[in-house]
């Protein structure tokens, strides 16, 4: 067995993210569905690899009940129609899901476990909206091991509001129309329809149609309208629908491999898996989280921030990117951060939003030959942050 093999990113795809909500893309549509679909894409874009070849499927969703429950990996595999030797389980770090599921795989394929594995992410908060049949034990109150506001997400962004004072409501709603206009840039330029797979989807009162784009973009938003929304957090507060990520639903995959083995098989890797970390902060900030865990990334790889040339960071708020890029020194319309825009306009279904980040980042790799490295980051739901770095292999 090998002490330590390479590991690549050889593909990723997505459904289109729809809105959460009886009106949405998905609201008929189950959960396990868009996986297997992301799965068939995976296999039907990469017909040298042999289905028996794969390995592993680790799925996660952080709401793991109904449609998104059963060990989906697993049950996604068998309804995909990978042979049935082929295993699968679930993953929960609730938004850092996704790549957790690919830095998973990623240890067991370096450690010799594994050549090839499926690792992806689901979320449909249309049908689980995050926190469905939870019961937080009372004593993260009763002992005050967090402050009530660590439970709601919008509440940690006013927090975190509270601690980065220069991060004014104003460049929040700034830099979140520059989010939508990066997308609506993307999707004009044919940047993005390439890492999509069209999904069928029915409803009861219109019958059948497709999904072909996401549906959250909100292409002509301008400061003006951003700036009357209400802060419905805090009174007089800074977080609006506006400069936050939505609440969506769909589903992401990637085929990861050992280098050796995309070469055997004909498969052509975008990028090399580098480093990763994970921290832990305090939960009532946890839109802080990316700044420890990236520190810790580039300390296991002996890199420096200066030697990342591309960032793709998970917009899950705008105050959340703002605080990294100030702590990193990096200007909020830099042409390396999110040069397809982000969450805020895409959207974030929770668990799945990891392999968006690193199929983004692939594209922009291959355009960009003079980058070596690229980071895919984001904050976590409890307190937390994730970091991965890649290496460009254009």
């Amino acid at each position: 067995m090998p002490s330590s093999r390479d590991v690549v990113f050889v593909d990723g795809v997505r459904t289109p993210f729809g809105r959460s909500g009886p009106k949405g893309l998905y609201a008929e549509t189950r959960a396990d569905d868009l996986v297997v679909r992301v799965i068939r894409e995976l296999i039907r874009r990469n017909p040298n690899l042999p289905p028996e070849r794969v390995d592993e499927v680790a799925v996660a969703a952080t709401t793991q009940i109904g449609d998104q429950g059963l060990t989906i990996g697993r049950s996604a595999a068998i309804l995909a129609g990978l042979p049935k030797t082929v295993p699968g389980y679930a993953i929960d770090r609730m938004c850092a899901g996704a790549m957790t599921a690919v830095t998973s795989v990623a240890g067991g394929i370096a450690f010799g476990a594994y050549d090839v594995a499926i690792a992806g992410g689901v979320e449909h908060m249309g049908r689980h909206p995050m926190g469905e049949g939870v019961d937080p034990n009372p004593r993260f109150l009763a002992d005050k091991l967090v402050d009530a506001s660590a439970l709601s997400m919008g509440m940690t962004a006013e927090n975190l509001h509270d601690r980065y004072p220069a991060v004014s409501k104003q460049r929040a709603d700034a830099y979140a129309v520059l989010s939508q206009e990066k997308v609506a840039k993307a999707y004009a330029d044919g940047k993005i329809q390439p890492d999509l797979v069209e999904m069928g989807i029915r409803t009861a009162e219109k019958g059948w149609g497709l999904a072909t784009a996401d549906e959250a973009p909100r292409p002509g938003t301008t400061l003006e309208g951003l700036a009357s929304l209400k802060t419905p957090f805090r009174p007089h507060g800074n977080v609006t629908a506006g400069n936050s990520s939505g609440i969506n639903d769909g589903a992401t995959g990637c085929i990861v491999a050992a280098r050796d083995v995309a070469d055997e098989l004909g498969l052509r890797p975008k990028m090399r898996l580098v480093s990763y970390a994970f921290a832990g902060v305090d939960p009532e900030v946890m839109g802080v989280g990316p700044i420890p865990s990236t520190e810790r990334a580039l300390r296991l790889a002996g890199l420096s921030i200066d030697d990342i040339g591309l960032f793709e960071i998970n917009e899950a708020f705008a105050v959340q990117v703002l605080a990294f890029l100030d702590h990193f020194g990096i200007p909020e319309d830099s042409d390396k951060v999110n040069p397809y825009g982000g969450a805020i306009a895409f959207g974030h279904p929770l668990a799945s939003s990891g392999v968006r980040l690193m199929t983004q980042l692939a594209r922009q790799f291959a355009e960009r030959p003079d980058v070596r490295y690229g980071i895919t980051t984001m904050c976590v739901g409890m307190g937390m942050g994730g970091t991965v770095i890649w290496e460009n292999l254009a």
